[in-house]
């Protein structure tokens, strides 16, 4: 069963990237996240390839792996990839799906464009960039 607009608002709400986000502008990024399936075993992302997608998994699971060592097991909600939408740089894991997924994938074109067509947008990213890479203060 495929998500309603609604759903997807409520996935993207979550992610750090869009924390400054109103829920128009999430409804404006759900419009470009297309909703695909894959099978188990399925390699999402490889560690140094260049990046060009952003998923967020709606169900089934995935490991992520550096240098070969499993670090994480991500499950319905999580996230990755955020990074390739911003800046056009290698993986830093690889992710495999250890069971069927079916995910949100963007892709950096069209997030890009987006950015391009509504630039409320684009600001709002960066504050929220600016603010998870700003040192925690005691």
């Amino acid at each position: 069963m495929r998500l309603h607009k609604d759903a997807k608002v409520e996935l993207l709400r979550g992610i750090p990237l869009f924390s400054q986000c109103s829920r128009r502008d999430l409804g404006a990024i759900s419009g470009i996240a297309d909703e695909i399936d894959l099978k188990e075993g399925k390699e999402l992302t490889r560690q140094g390839k260049l990046g060009r997608e952003f998923f967020v998994l709606i169900d089934g699971s995935a490991d992520v792996r550096k240098n070969n060592r499993k670090v994480a097991t991500l499950k319905g909600g999580d996230f990755f990839g955020e990074i390739a939408l911003i800046h056009h740089a290698p993986r830093n894991a690889t992710v495999t799906a250890t069971s069927p997924v079916r995910a949100l994938v963007v892709m950096e074109r069209d997030f890009k464009r987006l950015l391009d067509e509504q630039p409320e947008i684009q600001r709002k990213v960066l504050v929220a960039l600016a603010e998870r890479l700003e040192p925690s203060t005691l």
